[in-house]
């Protein structure tokens, strides 16, 4: 469920143009991998491992798919693309529903996503004030399950509108046509609080709705069982590129921008973004865990969404038995 809206020159051109035609040897690997949506900060550690040349370094040839109209999850599990940027909630319904997918990689280590609402609504002190109000969204079951549950946790019914926007939702939310959406606070936060339009938010954890690794990297199972060796370079060296955003924010927002011309146009968002990722301990936890996936958060997601009623099958019937979800993810692919 996409729910990013994507949108200077370098400090250093001439030096960094080079690390963006990295130099491509004979004997290396050929590695894809698939965007979820048009590059942003959720990207960044691919686009420096590229760049940075970890990727060239580990005998990789890595080549970053451009975003089209198919789902990164549809390229990875039809094996047009060997790794791609997955969400968990897509992970975990399109797995369950036959798709050939497995993360091995957690880009973010905790939920980005919140419920907003615009600063000045007194009406709205809790999430069972929400009842009855607009929701202005994407149209997916997640999406319901979530604001109703998030609702009841509070005492409330439960029961709002919903109108379906997609991106456009935040301009509604704006201009009062909606009375809260949903956002992802890396991304859509932070340009809200740069154009200065105040807003409050619900934390789904907050109000029971267990955390999650909202993005993930994965693959499918037919190309991690052929390819452990490449898999596990191609893991190390990802993980060197968030780490290195990490650790160097202003050399990381520079290769990204320059990576992303048409799509990345302005710089203060980009880097302050990514300083959202670094202060919320997004990217590597305050104890300094970087790629793992957490088999505690995946088990709670996955038991909420079949609770939830919105794992389904092949054919479309929601599950009546909970699935194994331990083979929904692998963290066997890390070094160390």
């Amino acid at each position: 469920m996409p729910i990013l809206t994507r949108r200077a020159a370098l400090a250093s051109a001439a030096g960094l143009a080079l690390l963006a035609v990295p130099l491509r040897a004979q004997d290396s690997t050929r590695v894809t991998v698939a965007l979820d949506w048009t590059p942003n900060t959720n990207h960044i550690g691919l686009f420096i491992a590229r760049d940075m040349g970890f990727y060239r370094d580990a005998g990789l040839d890595v080549e970053i798919l451009p975003y089209t109209d198919t789902s990164a999850a549809t390229l990875v599990a039809n094996h047009v693309a060997d790794f791609g940027i997955l969400g968990s909630i897509g992970l975990f319904t399109q797995r369950t529903a036959g798709a050939d997918l497995v993360a091995a990689y957690a880009v973010t280590q905790t939920e980005t996503g919140r419920l907003v609402f615009k600063a000045n609504r007194s009406d709205i002190k809790s999430p069972k004030d929400l009842d009855g109000l607009t929701y202005g969204g994407f149209g997916s079951a997640w999406e319901n399950a979530l604001i109703g549950s998030i609702i009841r946790h509070d005492g409330g019914k439960g029961t709002f509108e919903t109108v379906t926007l997609g991106t456009s939702a935040y301009q509604a939310l704006e201009n009062g046509a909606v009375d809260f959406t949903l956002e992802v606070y890396t991304w859509e936060g932070v340009k809200a609080e740069l154009e200065g339009a105040a807003q409050r938010a619900f934390r789904y954890a907050d109000y029971g709705v267990p955390d999650e690794h909202t993005a993930l990297i994965g693959s499918s199972d037919a190309y991690l069982t052929a390819n452990p060796d490449t898999a596990r370079a191609f893991v190390e060296a990802t993980r060197k590129g968030y780490e290195f955003a990490v650790d160097h924010p202003d050399e990381a927002t520079d290769l990204l921008v320059s990576a992303s011309k048409d799509a990345l146009t302005d710089r203060t968002f980009v880097r302050a973004s990514l300083q959202a990722l670094i202060d919320g301990h997004y990217f590597r936890t305050a104890d300094g865990i970087t790629g793992r996936i957490d088999p505690a958060k995946m088990t709670a997601i996955g038991d909420y969404l079949f609770t939830s009623q919105i794992l389904k099958d092949g054919e479309g019937k929601v599950l009546a038995e909970k699935p194994d979800f331990s083979g929904y993810f692998t963290n066997l692919f890390f070094g160390g």
